[in-house]
Order: C-alpha cells, then structure tokens, then sequence
C-alpha cells in the first residue's frame, strides 16, 4: 500500500516507518525537516508542515491510508494553544483532505490519558468515558480527547476505516527529543524531591510500533486501543535506582503537599529569573493513576508487552548516549548492566 505518516520522524515514527518498510510499503513521510536517520531513507519526503493545506494536499495523492502520528507532547500551560491547534485544529482540516483523497484507512495516535486517568487507583478500559473532570486543567490531555472525538465523530459520518491506538507514556531507545523519556531525565538529574503518590503506565515504544503497524489491518474499526504496563510510582523509580544507583526519593507527601510545593518551587525560580526543575503540572499528575486494561489491544492487535524492566534498561541506556553521566549532575555511577532479580 502507498502510505502517509504524519510525525513520522517522532519517536513512535522512527520505530514504525521501518517495519511499514521492510513490509513492502511505499512509505511518504510529511515534515519541515527532512530525516536523516537511514532507516527512514528509503521512505519518500514531503517538505512541509501538517498545517500547510497545499503540502498536505500533495502529500495525500495515490495514498490508500494514512498513520497520523503528529503531535505535541508538553504538560506547560505556555504550550496550551499550540498543542489545540496542531492536535484538534490540524487535524479537523487533515481529516477533511483524507475524505477527499479518498483515503481507505486512518489510524489516529492518541494517547491512554484520554481514557484511563483517575484520582483513586483503578485499572481504565475502552469502555471508559472521557475524564475530562480530571484532565480538564491539562491542556495536552485535554487537546488529545478534542482531537480523539473529532476524528471518531468524522470518520463514523463519513464512513472512514479508522483504528484509534491509545500507547500510554512511550519508553525505550530513540527519543532524541528526551519528551517522552522526561520522567527518567529528571530522576537521573535528581530533580525529584519527593516520591510522587499515583500510578504510571507506559509502554516500550517498540512494542508501540508492532501494534500500530498490525493496525494497518487488524483492530475494531472506530474503536480504541489501550496499550502499556501498570506500576506504582514507587515501584517505578524503586526499579530505577536498582538500575543506576541513582537514589529514588525517599520522601513522602500528601498529593496536595506535593502540588503546593511545586507552585512555590515554581514562584521562588521566577523571582530569581530561573525556571524550575519541575512544573506543577507534572507533580499533579504524577498524583493520579493512569493504570490500563490491555486485553482488547491483545486481542484486537496481537499486543504483546515486553518485561517492562527491560524497556526502562534501554530507555537509560540510550539517555547515557544523548546525556553521558557527566552531563547529568545527578549521576555518580554509570547503568548497572547486572539485571538479575530486578
């Protein structure tokens, strides 16, 4: 098939475009910049910005089915309107060219917290309303469940094949940008000054990648997807510092505690002109739950998840390559390679 993928250089993308590849795909790929890794040299290149019309337009002739994967990942209120209008203005117009093109196939990249996001520990499944009551003061989040029910809501009108994969946070080698990976970033430098008290899930970007290219043609059609492995925050560093001797925090607060002391954080580095080592956007979310059910993308998909220790060994191993030890202040040891009863 002669396909578009849209954030195709991203982490996800540099993952999945070279198993579209290997299948046999005639891959386009659509961006400003052109990539330079040789597992995507193969794949055609369309100059331009997912907002520009014409480059769309242009991108999406002959093709049969489109990945769209842009996006911006930031949990900074400055980032808020740049966020709705890649994830939800963007993407209304991409839809309405797709429908033009003809296109026979859409899979839209969402993103777990646009179902399984809680104050208290429960496991989300598809069948999950949207929590906007939860997630309505973070605006990625919030522009990610705009962006999801647009395109369900379009494509069921106009009759579009759309599979819609919902990876909680990616992990894993690749993340150049180090924006999904930050939470590893900011436990290395020490940046944690308490242990947060809610739930994450994640996912290894390559175990990402296998699910989304089997969703070329599998999965429910106009259904959603979860994917990732559940672990308490404190199970989550606890495994991070048996891999590289970093400490985890030892301190523990309450979830309001912890939030009030990163607003102060926050205010006592704007007064010394300086920005703070963490936002309380990210605190507050650290405090809540975002446990997945993966049954239906094993099911729907053939998902499989790594041992997830695995996926946090790589993930530092390829934060060392873009910030070596001595880069990262926190840092007094290098990764202990032994794994053996983690």
């Amino acid at each position: 098939m002669k396909l578009l993928v849209t954030g195709g250089t991203g982490f996800l993308g540099i993952h999945l475009v070279p198993k579209l590849l290997e299948a046999g795909h005639e891959v386009r790929l659509i961006g400003r910049t052109k990539p330079t890794l040789p597992s995507l040299a193969r794949a055609e290149f369309i100059p331009g910005d997912i907002k520009d019309r014409e480059a769309v337009r242009r991108a999406l002739q002959g093709v049969e089915a489109v990945y769209h994967l842009a996006g911006l990942v930031s949990f900074r209120d400055r980032d808020a309107r740049r966020m709705y209008e890649l994830h939800v203005n963007a993407t209304r117009e991409l839809l309405k060219d797709v429908r033009e093109a003809g296109v026979k196939r859409f899979i839209l990249a969402s993103t777990s917290g646009t179902i399984a996001v809680s104050k208290h520990e429960r496991v989300g499944t598809e069948e999950d309303d949207y929590p906007i009551t939860v997630v309505g003061r973070w605006p990625y989040y919030l522009s990610k469940i705009y962006e999801e029910k647009l395109t369900l809501e379009f494509c069921r009108k106009h009759a579009i094949p759309l599979v819609v994969l919902n990876p909680s946070l990616l992990m894993g080698p690749g993340d150049d940008r180090l924006s999904s990976t930050w939470t590893v970033v900011k436990f290395l430098n020490r940046e944690l000054p308490a242990m947060p008290g809610g739930g994450i899930s994640f996912v290894d970007v390559r175990d990402a990648a296998e699910g989304f290219f089997q969703a070329l043609t599998r999965g429910e059609i106009h259904g959603r997807h979860l994917m990732g492995v559940n672990l308490s925050m404190t199970d989550f560093f606890d495994r991070l510092e048996r891999l590289t001797g970093v400490a985890a925090p030892r301190l523990h607060l309450p979830a309001k505690v912890n939030v009030l002391g990163a607003h102060l954080l926050e205010r006592w580095a704007k007064l010394r002109g300086t920005t703070a080592a963490l936002d309380h956007q990210e605190v507050d979310i650290a405090e809540h739950y975002f446990y997945v059910d993966t049954t239906k993308a094993e099911r729907e998909l053939g998902f499989v998840a790594r041992d997830p220790q695995q996926t946090l060994h790589d993930t530092v191993q390829y934060i060392y390559t873009k910030m070596p030890p001595k880069d990262l202040p926190g840092i007094k040891g290098l990764l202990a390679e032994k794994r053996e009863g983690t």
